[in-house]
């Protein structure tokens, strides 16, 4: 028994290329298994994604170390893109390379775009979205144990020494007080490099930060006589090039192109389409998914989900070959640990956000103190906690 546990172990340290084709084939299978259940069950938004592929990739397979998720949180938070959706591409590019990097990534997208194409069905027959606050209800004080989990365990590894820690608890105050996320990553970044490597004034800026100024750009009018779905995906796609942040920033580029520019929705179907992302699981930009659908029917759909993710997909091939290299320098790995504690105290600035909006009552308190005992205490897997918190709104929306 314990030398197969072995072989197993060994099997599953060796590089991709190593591998046998059958073993290859079995990894991306893993692959596609563990990303389609996160893509299922990933309520709560991008900081509920990451605690869960903590969970899922560093404690139970142990595919990958913490301080590397951290890495790879930490290049992802300079890109443009979905946080959650691009990490989960640099398990995939990890784990299998380019192979790995589309399994993981569509995965991951996979079944939310499923679910909101069908919302964008119903909604565009009955021009209505469906009630489900129920389940967020009962859903988010679940999601809150989670990503206190994974605050607490990165933290530990993300807070090394006194600049770092520093950098953390910048972040979050300048995440409180509304300073730009990535103004804050890369000035933190560059200040614990300096405080670490006093004598280098280079900066990993010549790489990284040309991704960070396009966070400055906006996208412009798609001019266009009619809405088709090529017009869906170019608009899309210039989007998902240029965006950082959350669902919230989504809805302000929308609301300026789409309603006030374009006037292609009207404000209510925009609201209703970012409603549809916070309210199903796994990413919040397939609200383009809803977007797409009511543009350009079943076409359109397909069309503002690829144009949306693609770059993700690119940015994340490009990146990744030199996070390993961004660690062995010096002076760069001082900026990748600034980097790190930021995100993470970025992290806890979310944190603060989920649990003023998910702890309303005396059951959403036990709820939540119930999932921190289960999560900390017995380490239950976060998959039974999201079943336990829907079941719990269910009950709560049938009795009251």
């Amino acid at each position: 028994m314990s030398q197969n546990t072995e072989e197993n172990q060994s099997i599953e340290s060796l590089p991709y290329a190593q591998l046998s084709p059958s073993q290859r084939q079995q990894r991306l299978n893993e692959l596609a298994l563990v990303f389609l259940k996160l893509g299922t069950i990933a309520f709560g938004g991008p900081a509920a994604h990451i605690a869960m592929m903590d969970q899922e990739v560093v404690n139970r397979r142990r595919w990958m170390s913490r301080e590397k998720l951290l890495d790879l949180l930490g290049v992802t938070n300079l890109i443009p893109g979905p946080n959650s959706t691009e990490l989960a591409i640099h398990i995939g590019y990890e784990r299998a390379g380019w192979r790995g990097l589309m399994v993981a990534g569509v995965s991951f997208i996979l079944p939310a775009m499923l679910i909101v194409w069908a919302l964008a069905a119903v909604y565009a027959r009955y021009q209505t979205v469906p009630q489900m606050e129920w389940l967020l209800y009962g859903i988010k004080p679940v999601i809150i144990a989670v990503v206190l989990q994974a605050v607490w365990q990165l933290g530990k590894k993300a807070a090394k020494d006194g600049p770092t820690i520093a950098a953390g608890v910048a972040a979050l105050i300048g995440y409180l007080v509304g300073i730009n996320e990535i103004l804050l990553l890369v000035l933190l970044g560059v200040l614990v490099m300096l405080l670490k490597r006093p004598r280098k004034t280079q900066s990993i800026g010549a790489f990284l930060i040309p991704f960070s100024l396009l966070a400055q750009v906006g996208t412009s009018a798609v001019n266009a006589a009619s809405v088709g779905w090529v017009n869906v995906f170019l608009f899309f796609l210039k989007i998902g090039s240029v965006l950082y942040g959350s669902g919230y920033v989504l809805l302000a580029f929308l609301q300026r192109d789409l309603v006030e520019r374009n006037q292609w929705l009207t404000s209510q179907q925009l609201l209703d389409a970012v409603a549809i992302g916070q309210v199903t699981p796994g990413p919040v930009f397939t609200t383009a998914t809803f977007v797409g659908y009511l543009l350009a029917g079943h076409a359109g759909a397909i069309a503002g989900t690829i144009g949306i993710f693609l770059p993700a997909f690119v940015l994340v091939w490009l990146v990744n070959p030199w996070v390993n290299k961004l660690r062995q320098s010096a002076w760069t790995s001082g900026f990748l640990d600034g980097v790190n504690a930021a995100s993470l105290g970025l992290m806890a600035g979310v944190f603060y956000t989920l649990l003023r909006t998910a702890v309303v009552d005396g059951l959403t308190v036990m709820v939540a103190v119930l999932s921190v005992v289960a999560v900390f205490r017995f380490k239950v897997n976060s998959a039974w906690l999201v079943l336990a918190g829907g079941i719990i709104g269910l009950i709560s929306n049938l009795l009251f």
